[in-house]
This record gives C-alpha cells, structure tokens and sequence, in this order.
C-alpha cells in the first residue's frame, strides 16, 4: 500500500509462476478476505510493476521463484522500492533465503505448505506493516540458529577464498598449500554442512554459507 491508507477494497498483485497455486492464492485465500482485487496475476515482475505505476497495490504476494532467471532478492527490492508491501511465498525453508527476503525488505516469507488460514493470517500482517513468517520456517531459523557448522581455521580460510570467486588454483597458492590439499578442505565444508542438513552442492550455495558466516561482505 503506497500511501499507508487501507483501502475498502484491497488490491493485489499475485506473481506466481504456475497458473495452479495462482489460482489457489486467489480463490482459497485472497477471497477471504472480503472485497479484493487482483490487479496482475502472473510471472512477470515488469508487468506487474507496471501495473503498480497507475494502481494503489495494498499488498504483493510473490513467489521467491518466478522462474524467468530473475533474482529472489532483485524482486523484493523492486517491489519494495515501488513502496509496495512484499509477502513471499516458497517451497524453501533455507534460513539464508529467509533471511535475504527479509533483510531486501520482505514482511512476511510463508512456505507453500502453509494453510489459507496461516497464510491470510501472514497478508493480515503485511497489511499492517508487521513482519510474519509461518510456524515451519520459523522454525527452520531456529534450527540453524543452533546448529552452527564448526570448521577449522584452514577450512575457513579456504572457504572464503573459494566463495569468494577464486579459482582453487589461486586458493592454494594463497594458502600455500597444494591444490589438492585446497580441494579437501573445500570438501569437508561441503561434508559437514551437509551433515547439518544444509545443501552446498555449488559455488553459489559457498558464496551464502561464507557470507553469513561473515567471511564475505558486499563490499
């Protein structure tokens, strides 16, 4: 909602991938609600925008991934940014996605397997600008809370260097070690935090675990 007034009818933009869960949104929980509107349903977060520029959006309910290429955290921030309250949903439980929905400006972030009554209850909240997440996730970002992955100084070491995009030829040398000797380490992080039940199959997945460890900043 641009201007922080409800409106007697509240309107919404549903970015959604698969026409399916769009319309389960729409008919099981945005309906509800009472008097509402969808302004865009669909995957396009242009259009949506777009759509945003001539409307008051009271609220976005969008799924962290729409399937275009586009970036989770991108989205949010554009939407946000168009001063439009973000609500997202997904399949993910990953408290580092989580938290990066939340931290690009997200109020609310529900899985898909949360209920019409948890979920109104999550758009209820973004409406009044109060951060919600549904009873799995919240739990999840307990979970990792308390399961801090224990690596040693050199696996750290390597880690931020891998993550941070050099090559493991590069990483060595840095460590003053062999390659292979960089390759195991960069293995045995990927070995415990697999334990702990968290995927880092790609470089991509080091990069997250590397910076909330705070080995990596933005800067």
């Amino acid at each position: 909602m641009q201007d922080g007034q409800p409106h007697q009818t509240l309107k919404f933009l549903v970015l959604e991938d698969h026409p399916l869960v769009r319309s389960a949104i729409i008919r099981e929980v945005l309906a509800g609600l009472g008097a509402v509107e969808v302004l865009y349903e669909g995957a396009s977060l242009v259009e949506a925008l777009d759509t945003a520029r001539t409307n008051d959006v009271d609220c976005a309910v969008l799924d962290l991934d729409l399937g275009d290429g586009t970036l989770p955290v991108d989205n949010v921030r554009a939407l946000v940014g168009a001063g439009i309250p973000v609500l997202v949903i997904s399949a993910l439980a990953d408290p580092m996605v989580v938290r990066e929905s939340m931290s690009a400006g997200a109020l609310a972030y529900v899985s898909k397997q949360t209920d019409a009554t948890v979920m109104r209850d999550a758009i209820q909240s973004t409406l009044a600008g109060k951060p919600f997440m549904s009873p799995d996730i919240a739990l999840a970002i307990i979970s990792d809370l308390q399961a801090e992955v224990k690596l040693s100084d050199q696996e750290r070491l390597a880690l931020s260097l891998y993550a941070s995009g050099l090559k493991m030829t590069t990483v060595a040398r840095r460590m003053d070690v062999e390659v292979t000797t960089a390759q195991e380490y960069i293995k045995r992080v990927r070995a415990k935090y697999t334990k702990a039940g968290q995927t880092v199959s790609t470089k991509t997945d080091l990069y997250r675990v590397a910076k909330k460890r705070g080995l990596i900043t933005d800067d």
